[in-house]
């Protein structure tokens, strides 16, 4: 058995025979030419599908968690005089897929849109008129650079204790690489991003996109991971 089990020599018809007895599987089946190959891809394809069903989920937008990341990258960022909608955007953007591309969860579970400036955060309108409602935000309107500019003020801080600390890192690191970049650089570099690429005009970007990225986009280190067989 073990010359076998080593590849050193063949089964003969009468040894298995005697291991279908054994092992209680069909010879006929066996004998398939499809038998091997047919089983061994659907056991892959089960053992994918399990792996991708255990980290995807839908995107649920975390209505709290949304406020506070956006105060919190207001508060660091509202006195840069870039920082109007567009770049505010794409901060929080990036922020929402890095993070599900290190640990493959949502950060806030926003639903972004791809739109001719680059991903757009859905339902953000609303968020944004109850908190200057709330007294959370102001809204101000201005130029920059000759062309009009809508900023937003945060009248109150972000609540810490709603982040974890891989979250609030993963924030910081957007924010120290992009936040000073103007509306038209960050615009132009969202769009160059694979989860951007992939998906059609007017639809939702899908979140698992973010695990086909290349430098310089990816935040992975793909290199040390040992897949799971």
């Amino acid at each position: 058995m073990a010359q076998i089990e080593l590849g050193n020599r063949s089964v003969d018809i009468l040894e298995l025979q005697k291991l279908s007895l054994v092992l209680k599987f069909s010879l006929d089946d066996f004998m398939s030419e499809d038998f091997s190959t047919s089983q061994d891809i659907e056991n892959k394809e089960e053992r994918k599908a399990k792996k991708v069903e255990e980290r995807i989920s839908e995107p649920m937008l975390q209505v709290n968690k949304f406020k506070n990341v956006l105060l919190y990258i207001l508060e660091r960022c509202a006195g840069k005089p870039n920082v109007g909608e567009t770049v505010l955007y794409k901060l929080l953007y990036f922020s929402d897929f890095n993070y599900y591309e290190l640990y493959e969860e949502h950060l806030t579970g926003a639903e972004y849109r791809k739109l001719p400036y680059g991903p757009v955060p859905q339902k953000l309108d609303i968020i944004i008129a109850q908190m200057i409602e709330k007294g959370q935000l102001q809204r101000v309107k201005t130029e920059y650079h000759g062309y009009p500019q809508t900023r937003y003020l945060p009248l109150e801080k972000a609540d810490l204790t709603e982040l974890r600390a891989s979250e609030k890192d993963v924030i910081d690191r957007v924010i120290d690489q992009m936040s000073e970049w103007s509306a038209v650089a960050i615009s132009n570099y969202s769009h160059k991003d694979m989860p951007w690429l992939a998906s059609k005009d007017g639809e939702e970007i899908n979140y698992e996109l973010a695990f086909y990225r290349d430098a310089p986009f990816s935040v992975r280190n793909y290199g040390d991971e040992i897949e799971v067989q």
